[in-house]
């Protein structure tokens, strides 16, 4: 099966309110990748870059933090003191990756480590770029993987994929052998038991990766 099939092959599930949760739950870890270059930004770090006068970092991180994972771990790289100080305050841990430099997916391995050290059944996923992801849609996620009917989930809206993600302790092995900038989409898009959640969350789809995505932002805010 191609690592880039359609999206629509994915089945979209959406939480069941009458779903019966597991008797054993299940330990829960939440990554925020913060560890990039802002290399299409610009000289800047966009992560830094103030949004309803927060960094961007802040707002993505805090996303994680007011859901219902049991912990949060922000992988450092590029510009790790900045990141770090404008996470003050914030109940996070901090890791840096000392490989930021190879890609994206060397920040994937470091959270997958941290979250096997902390015993977690499963890891989210979730961009420092996106500042626009609501909580809820992180416990959309935690919500249809207590089912233990999926072992990948990826955040979506309107049937169509975005972040954060979720996967099984099962598929640690497999995120921490990827290379690149690509992070756990294949493995996502080629498993058995994966879907998209539907969270009706616009922000799930959107990012800062550019100058002009930060002033779009800010005009939206106006």
């Amino acid at each position: 099966m191609p690592a880039d099939r359609a999206r629509d092959e994915l089945p979209v599930v959406t939480p069941s309110a009458d779903a019966t949760p597991p008797s054993t739950p299940s330990t829960v870890v939440g990554v925020l990748l913060a560890a990039g270059t802002s290399s299409r930004y610009g000289d800047a770090n966009k992560l830094l870059a103030p949004l309803d006068g927060e960094p961007l970092v802040r707002r993505a991180a805090r996303a994680l933090r007011d859901s219902g994972v049991d912990r949060v771990v922000v992988v450092l790289g590029h510009d790790a003191d900045r990141v770090r100080d404008a996470l003050t305050g914030l109940s996070v841990d901090l890791i840096e990756n000392p490989d930021y430099e190879r890609g994206q997916a060397t920040s994937v391995a470091a959270g997958v480590r941290a979250a096997r050290d902390a015993g977690a059944d499963a890891a989210v996923f979730a961009l420092g770029d996106m500042p626009f992801v609501a909580p809820a849609s992180v416990d959309a996620l935690l919500a249809v993987y207590a089912t233990r009917k999926w072992t990948a989930l990826a955040a979506a809206y309107e049937g169509r994929r975005g972040n954060p993600v979720l996967f099984d302790a099962r598929h640690f092995d497999a995120l921490a052998d990827v290379d690149g900038d690509v992070g756990g989409k294949s493995i996502l898009l080629d498993g058995e038991r994966s879907a998209l959640v539907e969270t009706g969350d616009p922000g799930v789809r959107r990012d800062i990766d550019t100058r002009e995505a930060y002033q779009e932002a800010l005009a939206d805010r106006e």
